[in-house]
């Protein structure tokens, strides 16, 4: 009579594998590959972070399809599992990410590939067009607000005239800098992309040797 460790020990250690055939293979790889091409498109022609990289996009395919095999190994053998999760625990990305929206990205590229790899092709096609579309609607969804940074230049004496044009805008001081008689002003401030008229009537005061609006994303100037 088989005892529970007999049935334990025959389940761990025999070849466990689970129905894992060419046809699931290239199935898995393929409905990864053909969403993660969505992923491409969607990220190339819709991207607005700060930089775009042909390279990083080229990643978010091959990630959703390596992450399809990796999923599918651990799916056939729960000796392959342990030991993949063992191997995966001490890989370390030292790459940095500059930007916050590549994250997203890169997360959505390995969600696909674990749907796919749990043989979910329909639930990971519907659910890849439905967020990049709901990815394109937001980008196209434009403010006419725009955040900027003035960066303003200047001598002490002409402080009071930058400062009643100022007065009638809202903004945050960022950084200010005094250096003997010489001031430097850093705002940041929300304005219409056309109201930008207060920039020529800065630099046409006396004493203010430069007026600079540079749009602002947050961690980078374009």
């Amino acid at each position: 009579m088989k005892t529970f460790s007999d049935i334990f020990k025959k389940s761990f250690l025999s070849d466990a594998s689970m129905d894992l055939n060419l046809y699931k293979i290239f199935m898995s790889l393929l409905a990864a590959y053909v969403c993660g091409m969505i992923i491409y498109y969607v990220y190339k022609h819709f991207y607005k972070g700060v930089l775009y990289s042909h390279n990083f996009n080229i990643l978010l395919v091959l990630v959703s399809m390596v992450t399809a095999f990796i999923v599918l190994t651990i799916s056939s053998n729960i000796v392959l599992s342990l030991g993949m999760v063992g191997a995966l625990s001490i890989v370390r990305f030292r790459t940095a990410v500059k930007d916050p929206l590549d994250v997203g990205f890169l997360f959505f590229a390995i969600s696909i590939g674990i749907t796919c790899g749990a043989s979910l092709y329909l639930m990971s096609f519907i659910c890849t067009i439905v967020i990049s579309l709901i990815y394109i609607l937001m980008v196209k969804v434009k403010t006419d607000t725009h955040v900027y940074l003035l960066i303003l230049k200047y001598e002490q004496n002409a402080d009071e005239e930058v400062q009643n044009i100022l007065s009638k805008m809202k903004y945050a001081i960022k950084n200010k800098t005094i250096f003997k008689d010489n001031i430097e002003l850093t705002l940041e401030m929300k304005i219409k992309a056309d109201d930008t008229e207060f920039v020529s009537k800065l630099s046409q005061i006396e004493g203010v040797h430069s007026a600079a609006l540079v749009n602002y994303t947050g961690d980078f100037a374009e």
